[in-house]
């Protein structure tokens, strides 16, 4: 979705807005003159047949209109009720079946739209926190989101493996913006090819699936899982037979500030 776009679609839902929120005051202010003049017919001794009356018998109906004369239809009236009552005394109203409800809100068009700009301003704020294009950053969101991790996380490790340079190579063999080896993606896609790894969605697709799948292997241990993805497992085993510690330092970057769990389940 292009910024035009965007700035179309936010303008057409404060215009939706707008047009409830009319709609609520014109609501209420009928509702008000119609109990008001309920009131005032009470304190001025209006017709019986013109008020509502709390005894049991059956309602009267209107009278008929006389040929060529205008009709005035009228609320249903409420029940009869001084203005002030004592404290703690609660004012009952009777219920009429013609009450309106209204039901804004529950359009799943608007909540689909509402849920399309909350997307894309988090989208914008990545590409304004990190400096990069808004394709770009769209691209690394949805990403993370398909494959179950944070999208914070998701942005951190590209920037510390890439620096956000889709056709990144490393001296060791690792391809673009998640950089990684070709031996490794082939376990999650047999058939994915060099060029293939330099392209954004392939890349990112099976670099965030690499990582959810390291973070569930080491029962949510964040930093364990990015060691295990910047050294290896078997490099990071062999350090933990021996008694030692894994970490360089790769772990500490990424995660620097951090507060998240690096996925979403």
């Amino acid at each position: 979705m292009t910024a035009p776009q965007q700035e179309a679609l936010v303008r057409r839902e404060r215009l939706l807005r707008r047009r409830a929120q009319r709609r609520i005051r014109q609501a209420i202010v009928a509702s008000a003159a119609a109990f008001t003049g309920v009131l005032l017919l009470n304190r001025e001794g209006a017709p019986a047949d013109s008020v509502a009356t709390t005894s049991t018998s059956a309602p009267a109906a209107p009278p008929a209109s006389a040929p060529g004369s205008m009709s005035l239809l009228r609320p249903a009236p409420l029940a009869a009720q001084p203005i002030w009552r004592r404290p703690g005394e609660i004012l009952k109203r009777e219920k009429t079946a013609a009450a309106p409800a209204f039901a804004f809100g529950t359009d799943p068009r608007l909540k689909e739209r509402h849920e399309s700009l909350n997307r894309w301003h988090r989208i914008y704020n990545y590409s304004a926190q990190y400096r990069i294009k808004p394709d770009l950053a769209r691209r690394i969101y949805d990403a993370a989101i398909a494959a179950g991790i944070e999208p914070e996380l998701g942005f951190r490790l590209v920037r510390v493996e890439s620096v956000f340079d889709p056709k990144a190579e490393s001296p060791a063999g690792a391809l673009g913006l998640t950089q990684l080896m070709p031996s490794t993606a082939r376990v999650f896609e047999p058939n994915v090819t060099r060029e293939q790894l330099l392209t954004a969605d392939v890349n990112l697709r099976i670099g965030f699936r690499y990582l959810r799948g390291l973070i569930r292997e080491y029962k949510g241990d964040l930093k364990l899982a990015l060691l295990v993805y910047n050294r290896g497992p078997v490099a990071v085993g062999r350090a933990l037979a021996m008694g030692k510690s894994p970490a360089n330092g790769y772990e500490t970057i990424v995660t620097k500030g951090y507060r998240g769990r690096g996925t979403l389940d």
